[in-house]
């Protein structure tokens, strides 16, 4: 059986497997991030993401996932939830759309 995917730890703020990644996106395969949205000072107050999601009335959280998904088209972040209010904001992220300056800014903060 073919490998369709690979797993690895990804997030706007832990970029460490980025060329496993782009290997992904060469052989077309699914590249399933483990903890999208990381944690900590990444989605605090001050910090890149929360500016950005502050400027786009959004989540942290949100802006990551956002970030994730403009990232690489075979990118699919499997955020967990507790709640359906939290997967409901988490499926808003989808619909978030990052300026490049945005994009740029957050990528540059890791």
């Amino acid at each position: 059986m073919p490998i369709v995917s690979v797993q690895n730890r990804y997030s706007p703020t832990d970029r460490q497997h980025e060329s496993v990644l782009d290997h992904c996106e060469r052989e077309k395969l699914a590249f399933l991030p483990w903890y999208p949205l990381g944690a900590g000072a990444a989605l605090r107050s001050g910090s890149p993401l929360a500016n950005v999601a502050a400027r786009l009335h959004a989540t942290p959280a949100q802006v990551a996932l956002a970030w994730l998904l403009r990232r690489s088209p075979v990118m699919l972040p499997i955020p967990g939830t507790s709640s359906v209010k939290h997967l409901e904001e988490n499926e808003a992220a989808a619909l978030l759309e990052l300026s490049t300056r945005d994009f740029e800014a957050i990528a540059r903060a890791s």
